[in-house]
Formats: C-alpha cells, structure tokens, sequence
C-alpha cells in the first residue's frame, strides 16, 4: 500500500514508518518539524519506497498520485509541547484533521486517526473502556490537547457516517520508548534523563497518580493491526498494567543504578490521577495485547538515553 503518514518525523510516527516500510509498504511522510525530528527518519533517506514532505498540515495536503492509506498522527503530545504551543495544537487537530480527512476522500484512502486517552479527561470511571464519555475540563489548560483530540474523533466519524469514509480510531495511552526527546516533559524521559544525570527526579504531587506505560514496540504493533483491520469505532491500545509514578521512579533509579533523590512539586492543573485502558476490544477485535514488560521496556529505554545524554 502507498500510506501517507503525517507527523512521520516524530516518536511514535518515525516507529510507525519502520513499521510500515517493513510490512513491504510504501510511505509519504509529511511532518513540520515543530516537534518532529529529521534524525528519526534520517535512517530512511535511502529508502526508495521512503519520501519526506516538509508541510504544515493544518495547511491544504496535495500528494501526487494514488494513496491507498492516510494515518493522521501529526500533534504536539506531551504537556510541555503543547501547553506552549496551544493554538498549533488546536489548528492540527481541527484542519489539520479536516484535511487529511479531504485527502483520504479525494483518493479514496482509509483514513486512520490516532487519538488519545486524553479524550477521558480526569476519568471517573477506571478501568477506561471506549465506552465512556470522559470528563475533561475544556477551558483548562489541558483542554486543548484534549479538546482537539475530542473533536477530530468527532469530525472523524462525522466523514465515516456522512461521506461512506473507511476510517479507523485509535486512542493511545501513554507510550515510550527510543526517539522520545530528552527534555519532552513525559514521565518516563523526565525521569529517565534525571537518573542518568544524577539530577532530583522531580514528582509532581505525591506520586500515587497512577500510569500505564505501553512499550512503542507493543504501541505500533496494535496500531497497524486496527489499521488492517474492519472496526470504525474507537479501540484502546495501551498496556493495562497500571503503576504509580512512584513505582516508576523506584524502579528507574534501580535499573539506571542512579542514586538520584526524589523531590515532590505541585500537581499541574487537571492532571489525571488515574490512567489504565480497557482493553478488552483490542483483544477480541485484534488479537492484541502487549508483550514488553515495563521493566525490559524501561531497560531498552534507559540503554537509548545513555547514548542521548552522554552524546
């Protein structure tokens, strides 16, 4: 297939390109670069079944020739990004998904969009099946993420029910590994960084908040699995293991073998306290469910982040 890829030069969307390309497809990457990084595609610059398009994709998206797939992942995605870059974000996923949504109408392309956890908000139900609705703060500072993630789902199956589209939902729950950036303000690099520095790894709150960490191995693998498969509605793909990010940070001072002291700092404003997929569809729709401890994880991390950080 000839799939277009936007926000391919980032983390979770240069992993999906290795995919991709691996599975014998041909990949358009479209990225701007805000957050994205030349470096994770550098690898492909040979690549012929490989091109890179450096476009904003909240502007008009022309690709010549047929596209038989468009997968729309382009978005700042952790606080930092996009507490700094708040209308960039809302314009991505409002026209930006608009316009990847034209551009799989024009070729007749499957369109797939990457959504988020964020949809459930501060949840009040836990486990978090599809189901649920969320409860998000929409003019908090969280809520642009948020938000736009909430309405390009809705624009999404506005395309599906309204134009026949061949569309796909995902929502991802917090997912990591190699190519995340340094200083990108998401727990597992924060604290990984800090370790390896020797720095106080910071703790917002008291730490009881409680994550569930999806290796991008296990991520991407459920991710093309949605994609070929036939289910239009939302499917979770996350790890359902839940910890503390006090947990976390014990058990990345053990594996860096940091003896970093832990220090505690405001929990920032509508930060969920709780996060663990349902992920019970993923299962009986994909066959899916991740097979990278958190520990083999983190340790495949940690290994990346000692030549980043020693570099």
């Amino acid at each position: 297939m000839k799939i277009v890829v936007t926000g391919a030069a980032g983390f979770l969307g240069s992993h999906l390109t290795d995919r991709l390309l691996a599975d014998g497809n041909e990949v358009i990457a479209i990225d701007n670069f805000i957050t994205g990084s030349r470096d994770n595609v550098a690898h492909l610059a040979d690549e012929p079944r490989f091109s890179l398009m450096e476009h904003d994709v909240s502007r008009y998206i022309q690709v010549d020739g047929k596209v038989d797939g468009v997968m729309h992942f382009a978005s700042p995605a952790s606080p930092i990004d996009y507490l700094e870059l708040p209308i960039q974000t809302l314009k991505v996923g409002s026209l930006g998904t608009h316009n990847s949504l034209g551009l799989a109408m024009a070729k007749g392309a499957r369109f797939f969009l990457a959504s988020t956890s964020e949809v459930y908000g501060d949840p009040q139900v836990h486990p978090q099946p599809e189901s649920y609705w969320g409860h998000v703060n929409p003019t908090g500072p969280r809520g642009v993420y948020d938000e736009a993630k909430r309405f390009a789902e809705a624009m999404t199956m506005a395309y599906h029910r309204y134009h026949g589209l061949d569309t796909r939902i995902v929502r991802i729950f917090n997912t990591y590994g190699s190519r995340m950036r340094a200083h990108d303000g998401r727990v597992v690099s924060n604290f990984v960084v800090q370790a390896l520095k020797g720095e106080p790894i910071t703790i917002y709150g008291d730490g009881s908040q409680s994550r569930s960490f999806c290796h991008v191995e296990d991520e991407v693998d459920g991710i093309v699995r949605l994609f070929n498969s036939d289910e239009h509605d939302p499917v979770n793909i996350g790890n359902p293991g839940e910890f503390t990010v006090r947990e976390l940070a014990d058990i990345v001072l053990r594996l860096t073998g940091s003896s970093s002291e832990l220090i505690l700092e405001p929990l920032p404003t509508d930060d969920p306290k709780v996060r663990q997929p349902d992920i019970t569809r993923a299962r009986e729709i994909l066959g899916w469910e991740p097979t990278v401890s958190l520990e083999d994880g983190l340790s495949r991390t940690i290994e990346y982040f000692r030549q980043v950080v020693t570099a």
